[in-house]
């Protein structure tokens, strides 16, 4: 399991291309979880599975 806090977030296009191309081989070809957490766009349209949370305000 691999959990990423934001791993693309200063970036610059080709390096978070290069980043997710190794998080997508490693869950997609070796069996990995790979759970990252993000405010970019461009990482959300890139992976499987979106989750999204949101703070309920009361």
């Amino acid at each position: 399991m691999i959990i990423a806090d934001e791993p693309t977030g200063n970036l610059d296009a080709q390096t978070e291309s290069e980043i997710l191309d190794i998080f997508k081989n490693l869950a997609h070809n070796e069996n990995k979880c790979v759970i990252i957490v993000t405010h970019s766009k461009n990482v959300c349209d890139t992976v499987d599975v979106v989750y999204d949370l949101k703070l309920n305000k009361k």
